[in-house]
């Protein structure tokens, strides 16, 4: 598993990958898309940017798995999202667009949980290893 400092050296080598190829790569990881998003600190009050992969779309909504590499702990954006729900997007190095996170209710889950493992399947081997069940996370525009 990776801890926390191990998560924040990989989103700063993401960015490094990005900047320095001007957005030509790093759009995408593991076969999915992925985005910046812009998180309130739950204690501090802070912005926070961070990448996160979104492997799936569900309607208007875009999903994010609260893995955590299968931590048995929750990532920070999820706590902070849990806070402070109101976020910010954006994907492909386009605009930033407003936007509201919500914990994907427990028939939600259950109905995109086989889509989110179908092509990612190293998620599966997440909830395996983890004692939590890991969250989805539903963003939509406000």
């Amino acid at each position: 598993m990776t801890g926390g400092r191990g998560f924040k050296a990989l989103n700063r080598a993401h960015r490094i990958l990005m900047r320095t190829t001007r957005g030509r790569l790093g759009w995408r990881a593991g076969g999915m898309p992925v985005l910046e998003i812009t998180t309130t600190g739950r204690r501090s009050g802070n912005r926070h940017t961070i990448m996160l992969t979104s492997p799936l779309r569900d309607g208007g909504a875009i999903v994010l798995v609260a893995s955590r590499g299968g931590d048995d702990r929750h990532p920070d954006w999820y706590l902070n999202i849990c806070a402070h729900p109101d976020v910010d997007i954006r994907e492909k190095g386009g605009s930033w667009r407003p936007m509201r996170a919500r914990v994907a209710t427990p028939a939600e889950r259950e109905r995109l949980w086989p889509r989110v493992v179908a092509d990612n399947r190293w998620y599966e081997g997440y909830q395996a290893k983890s004692k939590r069940v890991i969250p989805l996370v539903l963003v939509e525009p406000r």
